[in-house]
This record gives structure tokens, sequence and C-alpha cells, in this order.
């Protein structure tokens, strides 16, 4: 009842201020109205359009769409403009009583400053004139990239490092140098101006698990740093925006058929047209696919999709309604590190392990059924991988109520059922010896080994291992709304707004220790003392429940901000923001009985001599108040319309994430904010074959949190300063046939006041040692060439610098590059593609296992690498 309370107010809000006298109501004469697209079909907001021959004027909204009322009959010239497009004209003749819908097409006049962003400001801009450093892709230069995931996407962009080896979700990304345990902890991934989910880096539900890139995306906007605090929660790092298309007057469909090398099966389809002429338009689509994954689990890694659509009720004067939806019910298998072996320095993989395709995410370990402490059983299913069900509705409302001022809101509700099941290294690789000698404190002639499923001996210079199966459930829903008042005070433009959302996510974690022998598709193992006739495992479970939890957090977020862009001269702008954060996090934790509790059901064997439960102990409940300011203020100067320069400085903050608060829930007040200082630095110009956006910027954190779940269930506790300085490049370049795309970060991220005692006694002194899984360089080089008007080829390079896997700075992932390519065919309203990622199957690790705290006794180690080569074929048909 709460919840409909909370939709009944937002659309009353809404409607009061649609009946508020408005002069443009009332009228009902001719109308001239439709969309300014660019030359690859994307929408163009704050484009400029004027009918010559009335004086009247107009900017289009963020859609792209424009609209002219009461509009005399007769013949007329209608004028678009923008900068870094060449100016559009059409003549056009309405007759008395009609509605002409009119769509215009600006070229580009250069290839990366045309865009004009929405994301990080409260108005249009174009990439020239705005201040801060953003990346776009429209939905057909997403198509081109061929992204296999999110993060894969997302790895285009200057300035993130971005892991996308854990497969199509759950992958990370660090934003500037910014080191973090992983997900997304510093910046937001937003759908239409709204968070995915408000905290993008909650225990096991990484932003991209939410989110999924399909036919229904219009464009891709992605601010790094910047003002990115001012119009986000938690996100100094920077705003990621998907963009959904939209309907129009005309009936429009797009099919797609993918396939590949690994058994994919996949269709996407997406719909858009009027179901009122001139009034109301849909767009609605969505995917269904199935494959067996690049690496091979030995059953169906991924399955499912989603649907997701809007309805648009538009207005005079561009005011709207938009109602949208999504519903995604989809599984995907997570990759964690896999045992290598280093020979001089090169990585390889070990006898019987592929490290290309290869995965301890296997079939033979799929279905879990244990006893409980207390009764019952407890069981769950590998195959279901990480599967989130979400649903989501919200609204989106503009209101143009007078010449000066325009109302703005719009609302979500996400709910969220994600079960999580995934396979993580957690002990070893030991040779047979030392598991003997370290692990059950004998010698290795007094154990036996043998496979569970045929009961063969193993082979005694096999490898053997832990491969826990780590059961999450969460629960998960979030209500947001935002409403704004943008006041146009010529040469101010003053943007007024209030924040508020409160998300709740309850969590239950089941952990199971499986042995089993080190190899594709690793098979379980039992293991059994011959002196005393003691079994160690059970069906080859070693460790029952060795961890369980229950715990749930809260966030109630009550923000107001306020942004103004001040329009000096001609040639110079201002802006400044401002946000006030009060907002309060609460919620509860277990006191789980580690390793306390000895079932006594499985007779002579130890694999339930240990169980953890969170039964028959109190709860902890706590409360953290959060009063952030967070500033910023850039100016921008237009050298002339190729050229800009600007500067700015940032103040922003990342609140205490989700295991933080479970680890101090005794006592919050060792927990501190995480705070961003940031000074930028840009450059950009654009001529008609080349363009380049340059950022020089420093980052400051103070009390950065490391918080990564160890082997043994707790967690780091650690806190550091972070300081980095780099430099952010995009370049694109043209010429005759061929394009050329490049990109690239060079940065110092270095640790401050790391200093401390670790958990045995020893110190520690981490000052100065390079940040966590941060290179100091990486790139991407793209060049495509134009064979035929038709027929496109292209290469993607990716090179990443030598990273380290941990604080300490001793175990070093070594260089790697990566190399694919591919080739799309455009034959009237078809589009036929191929498209393959690395070439050469690369072994590049993008970290090592960060849950690790001890080195096996023998040459093998654990990290995660990138996925193998892999074939994707696609065919599209526009209709």
């Amino acid at each position: 009842m709460k919840k409909l309370h909370q939709y009944l107010g937002t659309l009353l809000v809404m409607l009061c201020l649609f009946f508020l006298p408005n002069k443009g109501f009332a009228q009902n004469t001719n109308t001239v109205s439709g969309k300014v697209l660019d030359d690859s079909g994307v929408t163009v907001p704050g484009a400029n359009v004027s009918i010559k021959e009335t004086g009247k004027s107009t900017v289009t909204n963020e859609n792209g769409e424009y609209s002219f009322s009461n509009i005399e009959a007769g013949t007329y010239t209608i004028i678009a403009t923008n900068v870094g497009y060449k100016t559009f004209e059409k003549k056009i003749a309405i007759k008395e009583g009609e509605s002409l819908e009119v769509n215009l097409l600006l070229e580009g006049e250069s290839q990366s400053l045309k865009e004009v962003v929405v994301t990080g400001s409260s108005t249009p801009r174009s990439k020239l004139e705005s201040s801060v450093a953003i990346t776009t892709m429209g939905a057909k230069a997403i198509e081109d990239r061929a992204p296999s995931s999110t993060a894969a996407l997302l790895q285009t962009i200057p300035g993130f490092v971005v892991e996308a080896s854990g497969g199509e979700i759950g992958n990370n990304l660090f934003a500037r140098g910014i080191p973090s345990a992983g997900a997304y902890e510093y910046v937001q991934i937003q759908e239409d101006g709204l968070p995915v989910f408000e905290d993008g880096a909650l225990q096991f539900a990484n932003a991209d698990t939410f989110y999924r890139l399909d036919e229904t995306v219009s464009k891709m906007e992605a601010v790094r740093g910047g003002s990115a605090s001012i119009f986000a929660n938690n996100a100094p790092g920077g705003i990621i925006n998907f963009i959904s298309k939209t309907g129009q007057n005309e009936f429009m469909g797009r099919a797609k058929f993918t396939t590949s090398d690994y058994g994919m099966f996949r269709t996407d389809l997406n719909l858009s047209g009027a179901l009122i002429k001139d009034k109301l338009f849909f767009n609605v689509g969505g995917f269904y696919r199935a494959d067996n994954g690049v690496r091979n689990t030995g059953f169906t890694a991924n399955k499912g999709g989603q649907i997701k659509g809007n309805i648009t009720y538009k207005f005079d004067d561009n005011d709207y309604l938009r109602i949208n939806f999504k519903h995604l019910d989809d599984r995907n298998a997570f990759y964690l590190p896999i045992p290598l072996k280093s020979n001089n320095g090169k990585v390889e993989g070990i006898p019987g392990f592929n490290p290309n395709y290869g995965t301890l995410t296997s079939v033979n370990l799929s279905h879990l059924n244990v006893p409980q402490y207390g009764g019952g059983t407890f069981s769950a299913d590998l195959e279901d991988g990480s599967h989130p069900i979400i649903n989501s509705i919200g609204a989106e409302f503009k209101k143009k109520i007078s010449e000066k001022v325009t109302f703005k809101n719009a609302f979500k509700n996400t709910n969220i059922d994600l079960n999580y099941n995934a396979i993580f290294p957690n002990g070893g690789p030991w040779t047979q010896d030392a598991y003997a000698a370290d692990v059950q404190n004998t010698t290795a002639s007094n154990l036996t080994y043998s496979y569970v499923d045929n009961g063969q001996k193993l082979d005694p210079n096999a490898l053997i291992m832990r491969a826990d199966l780590w059961h999450i459930e969460k629960k998960m829903n979030n209500f947001a709304n935002n409403f704004s008042f943008n006041f146009d005070l010529d040469p101010v433009k003053l943007t007024a707004g209030y924040y508020y959302s409160n998300w709740k996510s309850n969590q239950y974690w089941n952990w199971n220790s499986y042995l089993v022998g080190v190899s594709d598709n690793p098979r379980l193992l039992n293991v059994k003392d011959n002196t005393s006739g003691v079994d160690h495992t059970w069906n080859g479970i070693e460790r029952i429940t060795w961890l369980e939890r229950d715990a749930q957090t809260k966030g109630v977020l009550n923000d107001i901000y306020a942004d103004a862009e001040i329009k000096a001269t001609d040639n110079l702008t201002f802006n400044a923001g401002l946000r006030y954060n009060k907002d309060k996090y609460s919620g509860y934790r277990d006191h789980a009985r580690f390793f306390a509790e000895d079932l006594g059901i499985l007779d002579n064997n130890t694999a339930d001599d240990k169980v953890t439960t969170v039964k028959g102990n109190p709860y902890t409940y706590w409360r953290y108040d959060v009063s952030e300011w967070s500033y910023t203020a850039a100016g921008n100067y237009k050298f002339n319309d190729k050229m800009a320069s600007y500067v700015r400085y940032s103040h922003g903050f990342r609140s205490p994430i989700e295991e933080s608060f479970y680890e101090y829930a005794d006592d919050l007040s060792k927990l501190k904010n995480t705070e961003v200082n940031q000074f930028e630095l840009g450059y950009k110009y654009a001529s008609s074959f080349f363009s380049v956006n340059a950022n020089l910027f420093h980052m400051g954190l103070k009390n950065v949190p490391f918080a990564d779940i160890l082997s043994d269930g707790s967690s780091e506790n650690k806190f550091a300063d972070v300081n980095n300085i780099g430099l952010e490049v995009e370049t694109n370049a043209r010429y005759s046939i061929v394009k050329l795309n490049f990109t690239f970060t060079v940065q110092k991220p270095e640790y401050d006041n790391f200093t401390g005692t670790n958990a045995d006694g020893s110190t520690f002194n981490f000052n100065g040692n390079t940040a966590r899984r941060i290179p100091k360089f990486f790139c991407n080089l793209r060049p495509e060439v134009d064979i035929t008007k038709d027929l496109t080829a292209y290469v993607q390079f990716s090179y990443y610098d030598k990273k380290f896997t941990n604080q300490d700075n001793r175990q070093v992932l070594p260089a790697y590059k990566e190399v694919g390519a591919g080739l799309n065919y455009t034959y009237n309203n078809l589009r036929f593609a191929v498209d393959a990622s690395n070439l050469f199957n690369e072994i590049g690790l993008t970290e090592g296992d960060p849950r690790q705290t001890t080195s096996a006794a023998s040459d093998v180690f654990m990290a995660r690498p990138i996925l193998g080569r892999a074939f994707r074929f696609s065919v599209a048909i526009n209709f």
C-alpha cells in the first residue's frame, strides 16, 4: 500500500502540473513537428530548429524532437542547425488543418564533436560546448563494435579500466585509477537518466547484472568525473547512461539473428510507431538468447531474455508524458580465476586445463544437496548461475509552465529477485603431498583419492583443490524519483531539483566446499584416511555450509541539487553545481557461529564436523547517516567552431559499501565516506577529417576501503588514500575510405597513508605502491576500411600494461594485448556481419585471486584470463 501511495502521489503531481494554464494547450491548429537525426539515424537533442518566414524557433528536447503550433497554411523554409553539423534547410508546405511531420537530417562536419549530450548536465549541450569528459556512442556504432557484454562495450571508453573476463555479467569497472573490490563502485549505470539500481556495488550484484544491451538502445553517454557527483549518488567516477529508443509516426522495425561458434541462438526485435498519429507513440523490443558460453561448462551457460518498452504521449511545445517498463529474466555463468603456470615469465595453461576455454564451473558440480544445522537440507543448482528476475516500471513527464520555466519529473520502481550460484576457487591447487600435510595433517600415503562418479583412483601426480559453490539469494527493490525545475534566465540557465530514493537489499548466503581434481570440467573427489578409516568428504563435499550469512541493507536518500550554466560571452561559458545529500542507511547483520557445529549426521566423516550457522544468535541492527556536500565549477572557452578547452574542479564522495556496513555493524564509528577531489583540464578539436578529445586529470581520494571477501569468509577491512594523475585521449580520423579510432589512458595511481598491522601481527607499509588491478597505460586502436560502399572491415587492437593483484605489489599480472576483427555487409535493408574476439587466443590476466590469503604448495597460481577466441555471426533486417 505504501508503494501504491508513492506511485499515485507522483502521478498526481504530474497531472496537476499538466493542467496548469498554458495557452499552448488550448490551440488545435496547423502544426509542424518531427525529429532531428544525425547521419547514423541517432536523434540529436539540443539542435536549433526554425521556420524562416515566421521567425519562430525552438530547440529539440532530449529525444531530438521539435514542435511548432499555430502555423498558417502556406509554404515555408525549415532550418536545422547545431554545432558540429552542416546547416540543413528544407522547403515544406502545410495545408489548413494539417499536422505535418518532418524529420530533419543533419550531416556531421566532424566525427566526434557532433553529438549533443544530456548526461551529466541540466540542459542539452554539444560536446564542443560541454565542460566534461564524455564519450558517446549511437546504436549504429554500438552494433559495429559488436560487444559481447555491457562491460565489453565500456572497454572502449578512455579512463575506465573494465574487466570483462567474468562473462556477460558480474564484471568490474575502475574509474580513473580508483581501486576497489570490483563491481561499479564509483560510477552509476543509468537507463534513461535513472539508476538501474541505486547502488551498483552490492555484494554479488554488480550493476551490469541488471542491464542488457539489445536493439532497444538508441545511444550510450558516459561522463567521467566532472559533474557526475551533482547528478548521481555515489558516482564521483562517472555516469554511464543508456538512452532508449522512442516511437515516431512511421512504423519501423528491426529484427536480428545471431549465432556463434559456442552454440549461440539469439533473436532480437524492436518495433516502434504511432498508436495515434502526432500524439501517442510506442517502442517495444527485447531479446531471447541461449548459448554454451565461451568457456566450456558442459551445460547451457547463458539462457534467458528481456522485454522492454515505452509509450509516449506528446503535447504541444515539446511537452510529453512517457511510461516505460522492463522485464528481465536471464541466467548467466560467472567465470572466476583458473589454475595457470608461468614458464620463464610467459603465462601458460597447466596440463589438462585449457586457459582459453577451461573453467572450474562444471556440470559435474551442478547439484548440491546438504544437511543443515537444526534439521532439513539446503539445495543449490550451479546451472542457474547468476539469475536475476527484474520487473521495473516508471514514468517521465515534461511540461513547459511558462516561456521561462520548465518542469520535469521521472520515477522508476524496480524489483529484483537474484539467485546467484558460482564456483569460487578457495584453496590450492595442492599436490597430494601438500594437501595431506597442510590440510589433513597427515602424510600422502595415508590418504586415498577416488572420483565420486565412478570410484576410479586419482592419478598420484594430479593436483587437487577446493572449488566452492557460493550460493547467494538477494531480494532487492528500489523506488527512485527525480524532479527538477529549469529556468531560462538568459544568459543563465538554472536547474534546481530534488532526488528521492529508497532501496533495500535482503541477502542470504550458504557456501559449501567441493574437493576436485584440477582439470577442465573438474570431477568431484572423495578422500579417505586409510589408517583411521575416516572419510574427509561426503559425495565430494569437503566442508558443508562452512559459511552462512543473513543480512539486510537499506538506504533512504533525500538530496537537493542545483546547476547553473552561464553564457558569459558567445565563446565563454561557466558551469557551477551543488548537491546536498541527506541519506540514511540501516539494516541488520547476523552473528554466525563459524565452524561451531558438528551435525553428527555423517558417521566417521569430517565433512559435517565444522558447520557454520546463523541460528540461535542475536542480530545486530545498525544505522548510519550521511550528510555531505558535493560541488563543482568549470569554465569552457570556445576558440572557434572547431576548437574549445575547459577547466573543472569537483568534489564528490562515496558512501560505505554493503560489506563495510556488515563488517562494522558493531562499531560504525570506524567507517568514513570516501572523499574524491578532481581537477580536470580538457581540450577538444575537430576538423572535417580529424578530431581529438584530451583530458588531463588529477584525482585525490581519502578513506578508500578494501573489502574483498577472503577465502575464510572474512573481509580485508583496510582503508587508504590514493592519488592519481593521468591523461585520457580519444581521437578519430577519416581519410577517403579509411576511418581510425584511437583511445589511450596513461596514469600513475599510488597509495598513501596505507600502513598498519595485519591479523597475524605483522606490519605493512604500502605507501607509494601502485593501486591494485590498475594498469598505468592502456589503449584501444580500431581502423576501419570501407572496401566498397556496402562492405566494411575492421580490426580492434587493445593493449593493457602490467598491473598488480594486491596492494603489496608482489604478484604481477603481465601486460597483454587482444586483437579482434570483423566484416559487415549491407544489402538494401539487410545487414550481415561476422565478428571475432581474441583472435590469437591471448592469455591476458585481468585479476589474480584476491580471495586467497596463502600461496599454494605447487608452482601453479590462480588468475582470471580474458575469454578465448570466439566468432559471432549475425543478420539483421530493417523494416
